[in-house]
């Protein structure tokens, strides 16, 4: 029997407009049309897409994924928190099986390996042993899971990034199912999962809570969305590579402001864009702000599916259902857009972005200016009075005046003399003997599914490797270098190549397969570097090809983080250093003392096309996904608990109940007015959810680390806070711990604020917790895109379990002001030209947020009071962010998941 199909070009003979609606805008259509029941989807959520607004409207439409893909990370938080709904099941006498996805959900396991040891050939065998060593628990809750849950697959270890294991296997397309044929849509619990817009399957990233519901059938609700049109015209030119292009797209984008907005991508431009360079650009979504930049299904796509191993049948039903629905890009469309930016590719130039923020785009001609410039802005640093670099030749003669020098060597004293401007540490170690400075490099990390995904970039990156070896040059000896590609398909290319062999002789050896120094999970510096960066206090950097860069993120030690396309990690590497000027002067002297350039080493594009077609082979994607769910020795040796019910240990510092669900009232409490509440922290300007609720290592002497020590935890097997997520006592102590954090109520940076009013200065938990034992409500104030970056629920979980009930900021980004929902914490905003500097707010005063109580409506303005200890109360509006009334439902029981579980136990 044949499938039904949700038919769009029964809509247009009907006399709707559907070719003039987006494409993203049309699968939308698709996905209501087809799940219509009016009851959850009613006729009005079909009305208003199929008239849709390009200017936007405030009213919301239902969208139920077609799957859900995870991360490890985010994926034990939501296991841990399905398990613990189950649990609360039971214990209520209800039949816990029945808590169980609703939809397929792929687990990819991607982010857990860390690069302990780099630079030789046994790096990939120890970091992995030491992964299991370290995530032994976590594991076993996944294989648990595996068998307790229908619908849900865990892809193991060392396969690669869920992101492109969802590009190049995962992702279908059109799928069949349940007699119905329809686009493949999925949302992620991580943030780049926008990636796979670029073979033309809708999906976003949401926070783990949210996508938690989507698993156990609640739709994900959400305001009709704004498209705005992308349009690219021409061809990058010789040397300019898809790296260079994503990060002008996140400049222009960025700027323009995109949030909660769709991103859809037209123009001539796409038919010399393959599939890789389209999913290089989608990846970058959260960077540009926006849900989604959506690539529609066109002969490209085919081309991609075919040479990635889709079987035959599979590509034609993709062609025919697309074409038949109106899902076809032809590249004569006449769509109308909410607004039309555009982009010539001809007029691109190679680039990186930095140093903390991936919109700040930095040419590679202007990096060595542009370096003093941040160096004295961020830091209060300063070349030479003459405006000069110091450089290697002129420190290791012991020069005097103008540097902080001194030596370190292993268990030696140190030898300090402080004198002004840059800052630099001469290093003796065994026999050998260099000077680090403020601007060295000591991270090169090629990484990330933003870059490895594409083949043009990775063989590009090692051509450099192979025409620098030929000249003589090498990595200079401070530099942790590693290669952590998206899957063993880029092994397998880079070895029939060759190529994998020049990019281990400058020290690229492979550290494993998932997200490294994206997520922090760079490993430590080596001892006598981490040594020499700490007591000199030096600025050093990082390049990565990767899409994210936020401060601390990559690494605690290393200030400065730029992203650049591999061929540039490889290339700063061999420099060194990021202030110098690449285009001029030398990267280095081969042996015979003759100076060799950036231009000397770089590939041409033909080079690289030429070596792209040798070397990637359809039966690559054949070998590597034929075993993609089988796992390594040490995964099918790992024992695991059986049953449907989690039995949970008291003694784990991985795995803990979560603490949400456990004697869940039958009836939500009715909301309350917030009255009395003290500022936990007041924020500025871009605080990221890293800054919230950082993914990466802690040291002993934090509360998260204070807490493993007395539970007799060695500090070597602290992991990281990302892997920790399964445990809420220590995310609780790690939430607002991150070491860049700038909060205004506290005299240091970092995770600290001052108790109001004694004026005791205690890390953000411990003032928690004081202020939780007086019963004294919490709220949060903060400037403009709070919560940009990672779709991180423990940003907001973490929120909740501080005890703060509202945040008040200028603009939030968009997932994580829903997971402030989705975890009962009201996110309410300024009304437009306030904030906390013109309104007078010291962040010391007495806060009351008056109309909650009264029943709240979506988007209405609530009253403010706050309080000085002398003068005058001061009184204004904010904006309630709650922007449907399920959203107020949701608010109301204290969080999507309490919603859902009461759902569920009323229906049981």
């Amino acid at each position: 029997m044949q499938p039904s199909i949700a038919s769009l070009s029964k809509l247009e003979k009907e006399g709707r407009q559907i070719s003039r609606l987006p494409f993203s805008i049309r699968i939308l259509l698709e996905n209501v049309l087809r799940n219509h029941d009016n009851f959850a989807i009613t006729d009005e959520h079909l009305d208003t897409l199929v008239n849709w607004e390009p200017g936007g409207t405030d009213k919301e439409i239902p969208f139920k994924p077609a799957r859900v893909l995870m991360q490890d990370f985010t994926g034990v938080a939501a296991v841990v928190d399905i398990a613990s709904i189950r649990a609360e099941v039971i214990r209520k006498g209800k039949d816990g099986a029945k808590i169980n996805p609703a939809i397929p959900v792929d687990l990819v396991v991607d982010h857990s390996v860390q690069v302990d040891f780099f630079g030789t050939d046994y790096s990939y065998t120890k970091n992995v042993a030491y992964e299991y060593e370290r995530n032994k628990e976590r594991y076993q809750l996944l294989k648990w899971a595996q068998q307790a849950f229908d619908n849900f697959t865990v892809v193991p270890p060392g396969m690669g990034i869920c992101h492109q294991v969802n590009l190049e296997y995962l992702a279908k397309g059109v799928i069949s199912r349940d007699g119905w044929l329809f686009p493949d849509t999925l949302v992620g619990t991580d943030s780049h999962t926008p990636m796979v817009n670029g073979i033309g399957v809708l999906g976003w990233g949401v926070g783990g809570i949210e996508a938690e519901a989507a698993i156990l059938g609640q739709p994900i609700y959400f305001s009709c969305p704004q498209v705005i049109g992308l349009k690219l015209t021409g061809r990058l030119t010789e040397g300019v590579t898809a790296t260079d292009m994503v990060l002008a797209i996140t400049q222009l984008l960025r700027k323009y402001g995109v949030v909660d907005k769709f991103v859809e991508v037209f123009g001539d431009g796409l038919d010399h864009l393959s599939v890789p360079d389209r999913a290089t650009i989608s990846n970058m979504s959260p960077e540009f702000g926006c849900t989604v930049t959506y690539f529609p299904i066109d002969q490209q796509t085919l081309q991609y599916m075919r040479r990635s191993n889709r079987p035959e049948p599979e590509i034609a039903q993709v062609e025919s259902y697309c074409k038949d629905n109106m899902l076809w890009r032809h590249g004569d469309e006449q769509i109308i857009y909410s607004d039309i930016l555009e982009l010539d590719l001809g007029q691109i130039q190679s680039a990186v972005a930095g140093p903390k923020r991936p919109q700040d785009r930095i040419l590679v001609r202007d990096l060595h200016n542009e370096f003093e410039t941040l160096l004295n802005k961020e830091f209060k640093r300063m070349y030479t009075p003459e405006g000069k670099r110091r450089d290697t030749a002129w420190l290791s003669e012991g020069g005097s005046g103008t540097a902080f020098t001194y030596e370190i060597q292993k268990q030696a004293e140190e030898v300090a003399v402080e004198l002004d401007y840059l800052k630099s540490v001469r290093i003796k170690l065994k026999n050998e003997e260099y000077v680090l400075s403020d601007g060295a490099i000591t991270i090169a990390a090629i990484t990330s599914c933003t870059n490895t995904s594409n083949p043009s970039v990775m063989i590009g990156a090692g051509l450099v490797a192979r025409k620098a070896i030929s000249r003589g040059l090498y990595v200079k000896p401070w530099v942790k270098t590693s290669l952590a590609p998206g899957s063993r398909v880029v092994t397998e290319y880079l070895k029939r190549s060759g190529l994998l062999a020049e990019l281990e002789a400058l020290r690229f050896h492979i550290v494993g397969y998932g997200c490294t120094s994206c997520i922090g999970n760079s490993g430590p510096l080596p001892p006598h570097v981490a040594e020499a960066v700490d007591k000199g206090n030096l600025v050093v950097a990082s390049v990565l090809s990767g899409n994210r860069n936020f401060e601390a993120r990559v690494h605690p030690q290393v200030k400065m983080n730029f992203l650049a396309s591999p061929l540039l990690v490889v290339a700063y590497a061999i420099a060194g250093r990021i202030d110098v000027d690449m285009l001029t002067a030398p990267l280095g002297y081969d042996p015979n003392g003759e100076p060799v350039y950036l231009r000397d080493i770089w590939p041409t594009q033909e080079e690289i096309n030429d070596a792209v077609a040798a070397a990637v082979k359809r039966e690559d994607f054949e070998d590597v996904y034929r075993v993609i769910f089988d796992g390594d020795e040490q995964w099918r040796g790992l024992l695991a608990p059986s049953g449907k019910d989690y039995h949970w240990s008291q003694d784990s510092t991985y795995i803990r109940e979560a603490p949400f669900f456990n004697g869940l009232p039958a009836q939500p409490a009715a909301p309350e007015d917030i009255n009395g509440a003290r500022v936990l922290l007041k924020l500025g300007d871009s605080v990221t959810t890293d800054h919230i609720s950082p993914a990466g290592s802690f040291k002993p002497d934090t509360p998260a680390g204070k807490y493993l020590l007395d539970r007799g935890i060695d500090p070597r097997l602290f992991n990281s806070y990302g892997s920790r997520r399964g445990n809420h006592e220590v995310m609780i102590r790690g939430t607002f711990a991150n070491v860049r954090i700038k909060n205004e109520l506290s005299p240091k940076e970092g995770g600290f604020t001052t108790i109001i009013p004694t004026g005791t200065v205690l890390p953000v938990y411990e003032a928690a917790m004081q202020y939780a034992a007086n019963k004294i409500p919490l709220i949060i104030l903060a400037g403009k895109e709070y919560g940009s970056g990672s779709s991180r629920d423990w940003a907001a979980k973490g929120t909740n379990l501080l005890g703060v009930k509202a945040v008040i900021a200028e603009s939030y980004e968009r997932i994580h002001r829903s997971n402030l929902v989705g975890m009962g914490v009201l996110p309410l905003q300024y009304l437009e030209n306030e904030n906390a500097a013109t309104l007078k707010l010291s962040g010391t005063e007495l806060f009351s947020i008056h109309g909650i109580a009264d029943g709240l409506t979506p988007g209405e303005e609530l009253t403010v009071t706050a309080t000085p200890a002398s003068g005058d109360p001061v009184t204004f509006k904010v904006k309630c962010k709650l922007n449907s009334a399920i959203e107020i439902e949701y608010y109301r029981h204290g969080g999507i998941l309490q919603y859902v579980l009461r759902a569920f136990l009323q229906k049981a």
